[in-house]
């Protein structure tokens, strides 16, 4: 069942203004909660869903660009970029990256309420022609979930192409999916993966992502794994562990 009401989650280090956001559209009747930054996005949607995202691009460490991006290829969010950057370059580049609406500082607030009731009517429209499609939910459950095989060491994409891993990369990611959409910190995978080395050597992880992200880019995928600046890694998505196919 649909719900009448989106739940908005704001992206916004000016501390005035997001709150003001959130007041703002709690105000109009939505569930609104908001983050400081992406890395705190990322560790509080695991417990917080959200349907629509509000994103500010000039955010510390990760920019707003990079979580549009990986947003979009998750596929099931609305998104709108609020930003100081109006420059119709950086327009073009937040619309290419999927942005629904790309609205520039300081905010109209009655033109923000007509985008989200215009964007949350589409996608409520967009999920209830999905739903009468003829396909079970059962069925499109596994369009947005990766498979990590223990047998054969290798990754699959929801669209079902393959990446064949070494055992490094694959008790990476098995460390990873373990805590999905959550920041997992480098010194802790460190620890994890090579227990009698110097946990605050950081240094062999970022090799061993460097190559993964190198054999993925040469395959077409796009690996589900963020850095955060100055925190971690995060696996974004869902992914199931399975023996055998």
């Amino acid at each position: 069942m649909t719900k009448d009401h989106p739940t908005i989650a704001v992206i916004e280090d000016n501390t005035d203004l997001r709150e003001e956001l959130v007041f703002f559209l709690q105000h109009k009747g939505y569930s609104a909660w908001s983050a400081s930054s992406a890395e705190h996005f990322w560790k509080k949607l695991h417990s917080s869903p959200a349907d629509i995202v509000l994103v500010d691009l000039g955010l510390p460490g990760e920019d707003g660009y990079s979580v549009v991006d990986y947003l979009r290829n998750l596929g099931k969010f609305g998104l709108i970029i609020i930003t100081a950057r109006g420059h119709h370059r950086d327009k073009l580049q937040g619309l290419n990256l999927g942005a629904d609406f790309y609205m520039v500082k300081p905010v109209n607030f009655s033109e923000l309420a007509s985008s989200i009731n215009a964007l949350w009517a589409r996608m409520v429209q967009d999920r209830e022609a999905q739903s009468n499609s003829g396909h079970s939910e059962r069925e499109d459950a596994p369009r947005g979930q990766w498979q990590l095989f223990n047998a054969e060491q290798c990754l699959e994409t929801p669209g079902g192409a393959r990446l064949r891993l070494t055992s490094q990369e694959h008790h990476m990611i098995s460390i990873l999916g373990r805590s999905q959409n959550e920041v997992f910190a480098k010194e802790a995978l460190a620890q994890h993966m090579f227990q009698y080395s110097d946990p605050s050597d950081t240094h062999r992880i970022d090799v061993i992502l460097s190559r993964l992200r190198k054999k993925a880019k040469q395959k077409g995928i796009d690996l589900p794994v963020r850095s955060i600046f100055g925190k971690g890694l995060v696996f974004v998505g869902e992914v199931k562990t399975a023996s055998e196919k």
